[in-house]
Parts: structure tokens; sequence; C-alpha cells
């Protein structure tokens, strides 16, 4: 499979647009720890938040669900929801925890890198942080949430 890149435009640390090439297989932290700024704990964490996040469904939906209708409809209602699997819902209290351990006000730029796929600079504005203050925020939750999944 070729690795594919797209052109994109993006504002440097001064203010001035400057065109980049991204790669579309690297995750921010992935780019983040390439480039020294987040250690190989820091990114094993990382790596952990994401894929529990994935397991338990929390992402957003764009394409149909193909899984079976539920054969019973109840009086006058809409149709119950099947059960979610029991890795989801363990997958579902691992990033629980693991968003609970990192805390409040840390947890809001953690979701958006490490989950939603943000870079760091649309995070920070996002979040009407100053620039740069994202780094070290970031940082402090993943060194949480590595202590909170045990990562070495």
């Amino acid at each position: 499979m070729a690795t594919q890149f797209v052109d994109q435009m993006i504002e440097d640390p001064a203010g001035k647009m400057q065109a980049v090439k991204l790669h579309l297989g690297e995750s921010p932290i992935g780019w983040l720890h390439a480039r020294g700024h987040v250690s190989d704990r820091q990114l094993a964490a990382g790596e952990r938040l994401r894929r529990d996040w994935e397991q338990a469904g929390l992402g957003a939906r764009v394409t149909m669900r193909w899984d079976g209708a539920p054969a019973e409809r109840r009086r006058g209602g809409a149709a119950a929801m099947p059960d979610p699997s029991a890795a989801q819902l363990s997958a579902r209290e691992r990033f629980d925890g693991a968003v609970r351990a990192a805390g409040p006000g840390l947890a809001d730029i953690l979701w958006r890198v490490v989950c939603a796929g943000e870079g760091l600079g649309p995070a920070e504005r996002a979040l009407g942080w100053p620039s740069r203050a994202g780094k070290l925020v970031l940082g402090l939750a993943l060194d949480r949430v590595a202590d909170w999944y045990r990562v070495g």
C-alpha cells in the first residue's frame, strides 16, 4: 500500500501560512512523538487510550450500522437496542477510568489530540488556550494516563 500524503496550509508560530505535506496514516500524537515532543511512555499511553476509545465505539459513526435489526419490539415503542459486547463494555470502562485519571482541565486536550485526531494548534485555539500551552498540558495528561494504564 502506498503512503498517502495530502497538501495542507497551516499557520506557523509567527502567524504566516505555510504549505505542508501531511501523512494520512500518522496521528497527531505519533507526529509529536516522531519529533521528540512526546516520550515513548506517553505515546504508548495515548495509543492505548485511543484503542480503548475505538473499541468502545465512542467515535462518531459515519456509515450505516450493519448489525441485525432487533427481533423484538416493545408495544408502542421503539425496538430494543442490541446489547454491547463484553469487550466493548470493558474498553469503555478503561477509557472512562483513564480520562478520570487525567482529570478535569486535562481531559479536553487529551481527547481532542489522541482520540479525535485534532492537531495541537487547532485544539489550543478551540479551547481558547495560548499557543504552545497544549503541549505542556497534553504531556501532563499523558503522564497521568500512563500511570493509570501502568505503562512502564
